[in-house]
């Protein structure tokens, strides 16, 4: 039983609360023999959840063995995101789906909660750290062999839903409970309103690779923004957004529609260097990845306790919506929110405990520390 933290709950944050572990579950009675762990003066607050990531500890979802890949995933465990979702970044399609089956192996294991293809499908005007040369247009027959080759496991994929076949390939997503993310784009306001209405429900980080938002030509910012339907991801690492961007995106989706993620890299958890970011070579610096040829930002060396820390005390978001950002929003989304994503009982026992500054002090998962606040 931990005792005395300050616990971020649905119904807000409760001082001196307790939550009471049993085996891998969060429960609502204390046996009389509980091990009582006293936190005050800590937060606990539900395990984090990464809907968009491509790897860590200097391991590569995209290209890594499946060794590799639970490597990338402790690592970021050990920065308190207890749930994750694997990213690909653009390949070919005989690679892809080679991939899916690695990776749908891992999901079946529950090492992940599935698979996002961010790419090929996406548009050479927006295209940031993907390869130029192997970009197509969406066609609803590769997806479907995508979808197929994740053996159910799919989660998400990211579309430049104004080429060719995007609209196509967002309804086809939508017909098979895969969720259709608009990113990496060049579309119009219009054609991202018709996007949504055919079942895209995901702006991929938000305001990176799509047009800026323009007063006479709005883009698919304001598109994204406006429709309650539509869940945004935002990295927020101090590189990627401007502060006031961040501010804009909470006043207009709110607490409910915002998922912080970490677009992480093999850097994350690992230092400064050269990677490898599918087939480009990207350059590690101060934190910061960039491709070595073209400059563009290649993700981030982000991980979530960080976003967590600097959304409070630097952006001074409340603690709830921050909360909500990591955990509940990201659960909802991928329609976890049963088990994962808040304190209740019933819940895995997902959990971050933090101290009164926002660092992370422990991280428990399926009832196991994985960072014991009694160590540190």
């Amino acid at each position: 039983m931990l005792s005395g933290a300050t616990a971020v709950l649905p119904a807000g944050t409760v001082q001196d609360a307790q939550v009471i572990v049993d085996g891998t579950r969060i429960t609502g009675t204390a046996p009389e023999d509980a091990q009582v762990i006293d936190l005050t003066g800590h937060y606990v607050v539900p395990g984090f959840v990464d809907i968009h990531n491509h790897g860590g500890g200097g391991a590569s979802f995209t290209s890594g063995t499946a060794d590799d890949v639970v490597k990338g995933i402790h690592t970021h465990r050990l920065h308190g995101t207890t749930t994750l979702v694997a990213s690909t970044v653009t390949a070919d399609m005989d690679f892809l789906t080679q991939r899916a089956g690695l990776l749908s192996e891992l999901a079946e294991q529950g090492d992940i909660a599935g698979i996002h293809f961010e790419g090929p499908f996406i548009s050479p005007c927006r295209k940031g750290a993907h390869s130029a040369d192997l970009l197509r247009d969406p066609d609803a027959a590769e997806v479907r062999k995508l979808i197929d080759a994740a053996r159910g496991k799919a989660k998400m994929v990211t579309l430049a839903t104004e080429l060719p076949g995007g609209i196509d390939s967002v309804r086809l997503l939508a017909e098979h409970g895969v969720i259709a993310a608009v990113g990496h784009t060049d579309a119009t306001y219009e054609q991202t309103v018709e996007a949504i209405e055919a079942g895209a429900t995901v702006a991929t980080h938000l305001f990176n690779a799509m047009p800026p938002l323009g007063h006479r030509d709005p883009g698919p910012i304001a598109a994204l923004l406006e429709d309650e339907r539509v869940t945004v991801e935002l990295i927020n690492d101090g590189t990627h957004l401007h502060p006031a961007a961040l501010q804009l995106a909470f006043h207009h989706a709110g607490g409910r529609r915002v998922a912080f993620i970490t677009d992480a890299m093999d850097a994350a958890g690992f230092g400064d260097g050269r990677y490898m970011l599918g087939p480009l070579e990207v350059e590690v610096e101060g934190g910061v990845a960039r491709l070595v040829e073209g400059d563009s930002i290649a993700g981030s060396t982000l991980t979530l306790d960080r976003a967590f820390q600097r959304a409070v005390t630097i952006d001074r978001l409340p603690v709830e919506d921050v909360v909500a950002a990591l955990s509940a929003n990201p659960a909802r989304l991928l329609g976890m929110d049963d088990e994962i994503g808040s304190l209740e009982p019933g819940k895995y026992a997902d959990l971050v405990v933090l101290d009164a500054g926002f660092g992370l002090k422990g991280v428990m998962r399926r009832g196991e520390w994985v960072v014991d606040p009694q160590l540190g």
